[in-house]
């Protein structure tokens, strides 16, 4: 990607976004095909995922200080930027959770929580997509909408998990364990959400 005076900001979150994507896919893949001797080695992958995302928001960040004209205002940028790379952070910690409690099953609902969130990165790259058009763009209010309905989603996801977790755990560690990464997973489909209110506030401001 250029640098300088030919930076693509547009460019840069959309390829932000497939970060995200791409770590949601692995967590997704890391669960359905699930063998806790296999974790080091996913996590490694995942790690590897969110340094590249974290040294492409660093050169943008570098870029955004030398450019004296930017096509958004700068905060909206960093805070873009910046909620973007909190998507692909929240998914590796859950990965990270899932290691350091030595979890050894994988509940249903985690399961249907990683299929709701690589949904839910889908629909912030195809915005991301649209958002260099955003004063024209057709298209990107309704996958802002789509993005705020997954998270609604994730949402109810979360409280018949965390309902049926504590009816039907009586072991300590195991409930310390899921709650937490319950907790971690509907926090990633609240950080694409995120994404969506930074985009809409731009918009607001731009119009």
């Amino acid at each position: 990607m250029g640098k300088g005076k030919n930076y693509n900001y547009f460019d840069a979150f959309v390829e932000a976004a497939e970060y995200s994507r791409a770590a949601a896919a692995l967590l997704h893949e890391a669960l359905h095909d699930f063998a806790p001797q296999d974790l080091p080695a996913k996590m490694e992958q995942m790690h590897k995922i969110e340094h590249t995302a974290d040294i492409r928001r660093h050169e943008m960040m570098s870029c955004l200080v030398k450019e004296f004209i930017t096509p958004i205002e700068r905060e909206d940028i960093i805070q873009l930027g910046q909620s973007i790379d909190d998507v692909t952070d929240a998914i590796e910690d859950v990965l990270m959770r899932m290691y350091m409690f030595n979890i050894r099953t994988v509940r249903p609902a985690a399961l249907e929580f990683t299929g709701v969130l690589v949904s839910c990165c889908d629909a912030m790259k195809k915005a991301l997509e649209e958002f260099h058009n955003f004063r024209k763009s057709t298209q990107l209010q309704p996958l802002i909408i789509e993005l705020n309905r997954l998270e609604e989603s994730g949402d109810k996801l979360y409280t018949d998990a965390m309902r049926d977790l504590y009816l039907n755990t009586t072991n300590a560690a195991e409930l310390m364990a899921w709650t937490d990464n319950l907790n971690r997973l509907e926090q990633c489909c609240d950080a694409c959400e995120d994404v969506a209110n930074v985009i809409a506030e731009v918009v607001m401001k731009n119009s």
